[in-house]
């Protein structure tokens, strides 16, 4: 199994992988020009990078626990399967009290005009009923919550204030689509494998460092190590690019709540205030949560390939003209 995992073949199959799913992800908007095969090849390119982010992570642990059995190194063997539950259980109890700690971290409180508008979409879109509430800080809004606490659409009061109402359906149908199409989970789900990559890879190293020189090879562990965080990062990448395109499919789901006309001219009211208010990019910068924002990305201008594998969200620019092409 290891030499099939790893094989020179396989190597190169994760490598032409990994750059397919790259362009994917930086020209889904060549995709999208093509109407007869747009939402089958965009679907086809997100199963593409989960698949590959999870056999890549899949693949290095099945490496590191091969090797180290065949050291014989049990205690970093089992430590492994340790880590995996510790990063398991945490981002599950992450996941279940989310919802309460975004509550009393933005002073979420009901609003029963927010409430009709979210009520009003998602009965457009043919969903259930989900929670509105109105929030502090600079305009913006997110979804979030739960099977037990609920589902949310939280909108800044900033934002309401700013936006017509036919702007406020556009960005309440976003934050819908990213329920409707389940994000919230499958995003958790993901975001599990380069944590667990990198948590392996310093345990890994950090334990070598500590070890005396005469029990085992620790040179051997610190490689392994060193393997799992690069693995990490690659993955990561594969992560953060699966965002990307969940994104272009939630400004689809806002312009079919509202139309491309209001999902734009929402979108393009939230860059120009960023534009002018210097603070407000380092609030949303710096939030814990800006992951789940309708605008977590604030440069005005579409990143090159480089910049925007990084990036959560696709540049406004890619965003425009994929809204334009629907």
């Amino acid at each position: 199994m290891l030499s099939v995992a790893w094989s020179p073949a396989t190597v190169a199959l994760y490598v032409v992988g990994y750059i397919v799913v790259l362009l994917l992800s930086a020209e889904a908007l060549r995709v999208a020009r093509y109407k007869s095969f747009r939402w089958v090849a965009l679907r086809l390119a997100m199963l593409f990078t989960a698949v590959l982010a999870v056999v890549l992570s899949a693949a290095t642990l099945h490496f590191i626990l091969t090797v180290l059995s065949m050291l014989e190194e049990w205690g970093f063997y089992f430590s492994i399967y340790g880590l995996t539950l510790y990063v398991v259980a945490t981002n599950v109890a992450a996941y279940m009290a989310s919802p309460l700690l975004i509550n009393r971290s933005y002073y979420a409180r009901p609003d029963v005009e927010l409430q009709r508008v979210v009520d009003r979409v998602a009965e457009r879109l043919g969903y259930r009923r989900v929670k509105a509430v109105v929030v502090n800080g600079p305009p913006n809004a997110f979804a979030y919550g739960n099977l037990l606490a609920g589902r949310y659409v939280a909108v800044t009061e900033s934002l309401k204030k700013m936006l017509s109402e036919e702007e406020l359906e556009a960005v309440v149908g976003h934050e819908l689509g990213h329920h409707i199409n389940r994000d919230l989970v499958v995003m958790l789900l993901l975001g599990m494998l380069p944590m667990l990559l990198y948590y392996v890879g310093r345990g890994l190293v950090e334990a070598s460092l500590r070890r005396s020189s005469r029990r085992g090879n620790p040179l051997v562990a610190i490689g392994l190590g060193l393997l799992a965080m690069a693995a990490s990062l690659v993955v990561q990448t594969l992560v953060l690019a699966f965002s990307r395109l969940r994104e272009y499919y939630a400004d689809a789901t806002g312009a079919r709540a509202a139309g491309k006309a209001a999902m734009k001219s929402a979108l393009e009211k939230i860059r120009k205030h960023y534009f002018t208010h210097y603070a407000d990019v380092e609030r949303v910068r710096q939030s814990k949560i800006k992951a789940l924002f309708i605008y977590a990305f604030v440069g005005i201008y579409a990143a090159p390939l480089w910049d925007e594998l990084f990036l959560t969200h696709p540049p406004l620019e890619k965003r425009f003209t994929f809204i334009d092409l629907l």
